[in-house]
């Protein structure tokens, strides 16, 4: 038995050294950066040890409308993309003839570079001096008023945003969530048409459950992924999130890094273990919520 442990210990060893050389090392790391005020890279000197960059980024105005950005990123586009991306792979799940087909059509955006997509975002709701961009044509055809979705009202470059969000994150839920209710045994199904349930029920009493871990997963790392996002915002928005007020707290943390904030690593290295920690506790509340719910 102890041989077998050791041998067991020694194919772990290679992804254990990776994960500690490049991510617990970096996560120590930078927690260790976080409390150093005043830190200079080049140099490798700080003048003294306490929380005060994290005083500082909790006043910052910039961090605060990140950190509001970013939650309602989370909040509107997780639930949303989830919600669509289970009606869709229900619908192609139904669909016998061209499902491979549709499968690989609704697949497309996901494999599409972000800053492409981004692009014909710009196209469709840009106003320019030559055109108010499609769904503003769209609107007007309606009887509304064009509406500045880049450079205008808070409200619509969220829009845009969570609009954004939820077309590249869902073609990976829906090609997950297809796999999910085709590995489902179809003796439930049949028993339960034997027995003359409804559609409803056996969406809701064999489906649901027996796809629940799948749709756990993708709320969990439709979370963590949300929390992240940055390549998104600067696709519409361009590089100077400040300046339009959609900065998230990933942008931040590089603005700090690298951007017309930077050279102040402890302030970034601060947003960054704030981020770690909400990351980790609203998985924790998803993991705690996840025993009740996911049927495995």
């Amino acid at each position: 038995m102890d041989k077998n442990n050791r041998k067991a210990w020694l194919y772990l060893l290679p992804a254990i050294l990776f994960l500690g050389v490049f991510m617990v090392y970096p996560l120590v790391d930078v927690f260790v950066y976080s409390f150093e005020e005043g830190y200079n890279s080049a140099s490798q000197t700080f003048f003294g040890v306490g929380g005060y960059n994290y005083s500082y980024i909790l006043h910052d105005p910039y961090f605060l409308q990140a950190v509001k950005n970013t939650f309602i990123l989370v909040i509107i586009t997780v639930p949303i993309s989830t919600g669509l991306a289970l009606l869709i792979s229900v619908a192609l799940n139904s669909i016998r003839p061209l499902r491979n087909l549709y499968q690989t059509v609704y697949f497309l955006p996901y494999v599409t570079n972000t800053l492409a997509v981004g692009l014909v975002f710009m196209i469709l709701f840009k106003k320019t001096a030559y055109s108010d961009g499609l769904v503003n044509l769209l609107i007007n055809w309606f009887g509304g008023q064009s509406v500045d979705f880049i450079d205008g009202p808070y409200w619509a470059k969220m829009f845009v945003l969570c609009f954004y969000t939820v077309w590249v994150v869902m073609p990976f839920k829906i090609l997950i969530l297809t796999g999910a209710l085709a590995s489902v045994n179809q003796d439930y199904y049949n028993a339960a048409k034997v027995d003359g349930t409804s559609r409803g029920r056996i969406f809701t009493r064999i489906t649901l459950p027996m796809i629940s871990p799948t749709i756990f997963y993708l709320v969990i790392t439709g979370f963590i992924g949300a929390f992240k996002a940055y390549s998104d915002a600067v696709a519409l928005f361009g590089t100077d999130l400040n300046a339009a007020g959609m900065n998230t707290i990933v942008g931040y943390v590089y603005d700090m890094l690298y951007g017309n904030s930077g050279g102040y690593p402890s302030y970034a290295s601060a947003a960054a273990i704030v981020l770690f920690a909400i990351v980790l506790t609203i998985t924790c509340i998803n993991l705690l919520i996840s025993k009740k719910h996911v049927h495995y």
